[in-house]
């Protein structure tokens, strides 16, 4: 997959490429000489709060990630776990698209319980026989 346009997120989630942009820095790690030469990290950087995708979408991935984004709105990912730019690139690229992924699934509703008739009466007829028998340890 050399082909680095639009960063499809899903059948119907699509990211534009003018919102992501990405700039190449030395990396750390394994490459011998060749790491103080190459800069294959990746640091893709996208703008969460002008992004074309759902309000929605962005707000749950501005409450997922907020710590993860910067004070002027932007999301930093660097990848740097391989020693070509080209799979960093990638890796860089799919870690974005998981994490929209993970904030276009909206959380389920909480729908609040009572607890059954039958759970109640248990209930209380326990705390009475406890009760019984607190209450029968009393002054001799």
């Amino acid at each position: 997959m050399s082909d680095f346009g639009d960063l499809r997120i899903s059948a119907d989630l699509t990211l534009p490429a003018w919102e992501i942009s990405e700039a190449f820095v030395r990396a750390s790690g394994p490459g011998g000489q060749n790491v103080n030469k190459v800069s294959s990290a990746v640091q893709l950087t996208w703008q969460v709060s002008a992004s074309s995708l759902p309000a929605g979408i962005k707000e749950r991935f501005q409450k997922l990630y907020g710590s993860r984004i910067t004070a002027d709105g932007r999301l930093i990912l660097e990848a740097s776990e391989h020693r070509s730019q080209l799979l960093n690139r990638q890796a860089a690229r799919a870690r974005l698209a998981e994490m929209i992924l993970k904030a276009a699934v909206p959380p389920k509703r909480c729908i609040k319980t009572k607890p059954t008739a039958g759970s109640v009466r248990r209930r209380i007829a326990s705390k009475k026989k406890r009760g019984e028998v607190k209450a029968l340890r009393g002054g001799v």
